[in-house]
């Protein structure tokens, strides 16, 4: 697997459908891998990895440094292309849609948050819309901007350079980018790194709240408790594969976390939501 490149590529011998301007409902399963394995230096990042994105779901992505969590989601992205497995987007096979395509079915949230000119925050997430262009979904831009910028609360500083303002700001008008996109697998890649307490949190609900509209939502994390506060499911990635899927409930054992993080950790249940909460054994 390597990064997606801008010369044109052989794409399957089943006929690819036309570019709408409006990618219709979010369907149950918007994006799945199956027997994905990435190679990136000489090393393989990922093995046999199968899964499946739920429509109306947060599904969160955790484990150790290195063990491929930002891979996968860059494959499912389409910003790394499948050699070995399968990559499926709204039920095809994602070199079957256009750059274009892909825009308007999923928007990614990336590690890093370059900006190259002091473009102002409202602009910033304007970009976001960038999909929209041309199409009858365009004449939402204004509301789509002011909603994201509000739900991120990045709408206090709308109008400063996007240069100008701190790590975590930054950060929270980069999400809003995503959110304004509007569509219906969201990828967020470690969101709440540069964040506050309380913008952390608000990360998580706002995932909640485009789960509840029928979206798909995968974020990769390292907060364990903030992953089972608000995951659906939760995939525990190490050495490459899976360790274990499902609820936080099931697959946050001490056993199971102190093994793949090396770490001997106490787990035990939030009174009031029943979540795991991790600690370590110090």
């Amino acid at each position: 697997m390597r990064l997606r490149s801008l010369l044109p590529r052989p794409r399957s011998l089943a006929p690819r459908p036309p570019d709408h301007a409006d990618p219709g409902p979010v369907p149950a399963v918007p994006a799945a891998v199956t027997g994905l394995g990435v190679t990136l230096g000489g090393k393989q990042v990922l093995r046999g990895i199968d899964l499946d994105v739920r429509a109306g779901e947060v599904l969160s992505l955790v484990g150790p440094n290195g063990a491929g969590k930002s891979t996968l989601l860059a494959a499912l992205s389409g910003d790394l292309d499948a050699r070995d497995g399968e990559v499926a987007l709204w039920d095809r096979p994602i070199d079957d849609w256009t750059p274009l395509d892909i825009a308007r079915r999923r928007a990614v949230l990336p590690q890093a948050h370059r900006v190259s000119f002091p473009f102002n925050v409202r602009d910033v997430v304007e970009m976001g819309r960038a999909p929209w262009t041309g199409t009858g979904r365009g004449a939402e831009d204004e509301e789509r901007v002011a909603d994201a910028l509000a739900l991120t609360e990045a709408d206090e500083f709308a109008d400063r350079a996007f240069t100008s303002l701190s790590g975590g700001e930054q950060a929270r008008v980069m999400l809003a980018r995503v959110v304004a996109q509007d569509a219906g697998l969201v990828l967020l890649d470690e969101p709440t790194a540069a964040l506050d307490l309380r913008h952390q949190e608000l990360v998580g609900r706002l995932c909640r709240e485009l789960a509840a509209e029928g979206r798909a939502v995968v974020i990769v994390l390292h907060d364990l408790d903030l992953a089972a506060a608000y995951s659906d499911r939760s995939a525990i990635l190490a050495e490459g594969r899976i360790a274990a899927c499902g609820t936080p409930a099931q697959v946050y054992t001490a056993e199971r976390l102190g093994e793949v993080y090396r770490q001997p950790v106490t787990v035990e249940h939030d009174p009031g939501t029943g979540a795991p909460k991790v600690t370590p054994v110090r």
